[in-house]
């Protein structure tokens, strides 16, 4: 068990958590929310004893251990792959090396004698003995191949360094395991396989992550960081959402009958309880199934941004038409030979292995970037918007948030003062913020103003380059709403698998080899068996 009592921290004159109590419990996986900036990461680092608090102190149970996952990339870059992910239990790694120093001791003495054996047996109780198969399985697992198990982490790329990493938090089987984004830089199969392992892992597990799908497969509780105070509810993601949304709108019927409001969450709640029991049963599941309480549903302070994509223009049936395109880097293809022939209301999710082909692609058909070889035609009835991976181009000039949408308006009407800051305060950039200058805001704000920028356009097309990156739950929560919603064509590359499930229909990976191309959802996509076979050979 692990505790926190009256805990305090403030940074110059921000209060971010005040006299905080809270107990996070065996067995369960809970998982950190709240607005950017609220202390996410600030509060894992309290509990892991990285950041000490102003008052108030975090108390682990007695003889408990607990693992972190290392944010510093370059911490191990002296060590052997699975000696690294061995360190993750420290109290087995320093056993284990004084032994092994005793060992190459060559005045090797009785006294010498004596001590190993009492390091034996500590060593075969902590299951020592399996130390190194149990690293190198987890190693495997997360996509480290055998042959770079006993080389230099300095060596590694940031991907596979990542991979070590996370497969170090694991080991051992920690009583508290914190991670803070545990699925940035995994692919598809490497996150599925990490949710199965959390879904079922019977210790405690606290995790930030933006990634929804995750928090959805691998929680029994949510953490709401509001207003510097931190409360459990139980169950995942999605019926936080969800339910606090409904008890938002109970609020707002005043009318309406407590008998008649209760009746509605029952019903809520017992609808949610189904569609999770259909669900593969993890452990985790089941357990959140058992604890969800009317009780506990309370409506969220939380502020969602007014992403609405509407369209000037229903497109005519010709969309998009692209034949044999190839777009190379250093004389590489990276992706070769597509034909593709988009058709209205094609909600698609572009993919591929290689991050690089899915940005070249989105910039060769939006005509920014030069092809070897292909067309590209786009219907006459269509109009585009784009939201690139890198938009730094749009902020180089220091105008106020105001001047800077009133480039993108259509109207007299919306280059008006009280039009554009209000149409900024529905993006969260109320009040002063709006004076704002472009060029110095953060990663998630210079997302909300593309998106302003893109609805202004009120396209029939909409490009999408990862749009959530930088962003924080609310936000991508708000955008993935509004593409399941619009009427219009979309294409769309997503690291998040919640939001690439709920608005495709259409499935373009793009490969060296050509394109895999089907009428699917994500989920059916990846867990076909002929598609993982043809993926191989298209990459091989």
């Amino acid at each position: 068990m692990l505790s926190v009592s009256n805990l305090s921290i403030q940074f110059g004159k921000r209060i971010l958590f005040d006299e905080v109590n809270v107990t996070f419990t065996t067995g369960n996986c809970y998982g950190i929310i709240g607005a950017n900036g609220a202390g996410k990461s600030t509060f894992l680092k309290l509990l892991s004893g990285q950041l000490d608090p102003n008052a108030g102190h975090v108390h682990l149970e007695p003889g408990k251990r607990m693992s972190v996952l290392e944010q510093n990339h370059f911490a191990y870059d002296e060590h052997q792959v699975l000696q690294s992910v061995i360190m993750g239990n420290k109290p087995l790694y320093e056993i284990k090396k004084e032994m092994d120093d005793l060992y190459a001791n060559p005045d090797f003495s009785d006294a010498d004698s004596e001590r190993v054996g009492e390091l034996q047996i500590k060593f075969e109780e902590m299951d020592g003995w399996n130390a190194d198969s149990d690293a190198a399985a987890l190693l495997s697992n997360l996509g480290i191949s055998e042959d770079l198990h006993y080389t230099l982490m300095g060596d590694l790329d940031g991907k596979q360094r990542v991979r070590v990493l996370l497969a170090q938090a694991l080991f051992g089987n920690p009583d508290v395991l914190i991670m803070d984004e545990p699925t940035n830089d995994l692919d598809y199969e490497t996150i599925q396989w990490l949710e199965e392992f959390l879904a079922n892992y019977d210790h405690t597990v606290i995790v930030v992550s933006h990634d929804r799908h995750f928090l959805d497969s691998v929680c029994t509780h949510i953490s709401d960081i509001d207003f510097g105070k931190i409360n459990h509810y139980s169950g995942n993601y999605t019926f936080w959402y969800e339910s606090s949304q409904l008890a938002a709108r109970q609020r707002a019927q005043q009318n309406k009958k407590a008998e008649e409001k209760k009746k509605e969450l029952e019903t809520f709640i017992a609808r949610f309880s189904a569609n999770v029991a259909k669900s593969k049963q993890a452990t985790s599941r089941k357990k959140m199934i058992d604890k969800l309480n009317i009780e506990e549903i309370k409506p969220s302070s939380r502020r969602y941004p007014a992403i609405i994509f509407e369209q000037d223009r229903e497109a005519g049936d010709q969309i998009l038409n692209i034949n044999n395109l190839c777009v190379n880097q250093d004389n590489v293809p990276l992706f070769d030979q597509i034909d593709l022939n988009l058709a209205k209301g094609d909600k698609v999710i572009v993919f591929s292995k290689d991050a690089r082909a899915t940005t070249a692609f989105y910039e060769a058909i939006s005509g920014n970037q030069p092809t070897v070889s292909g067309t590209v035609d786009w219907g006459i009835t269509t109009s585009q918007s784009y939201l690139p991976l890198d938009n730094s181009s749009f902020f180089e000039n220091p105008l106020s948030l105001v001047d800077w949408l009133r480039q993108y308006a259509q109207t007299e009407e919306e280059r008006e003062e009280v039009f554009l800051r209000g149409f900024l305060g529905k993006m969260l950039f109320s009040g002063e913020e709006a004076l704002k200058l472009s060029n110095v805001l953060s990663g998630g704000e210079k997302v909300r103003c593309m998106l302003s920028r893109m609805m202004m356009q009120r396209a029939n097309v909409v490009l999408l380059d990862e749009p959530t990156n930088h962003l924080d739950l609310e936000s991508i929560t708000a955008i993935n709403n509004s593409l399941v919603k619009f009427k219009g064509t979309v294409l769309l590359t997503t690291h998040d698998h919640a939001f690439a499930q709920s608005v495709g229909n259409r499935i373009v990976e793009l490969t060296p080899k050509g394109v895999i191309d089907r009428h699917m959802s994500f989920d059916e996509y990846m867990s076909d068996i002929k598609i993982k076979a043809l993926r191989e050979k298209m990459y091989d």
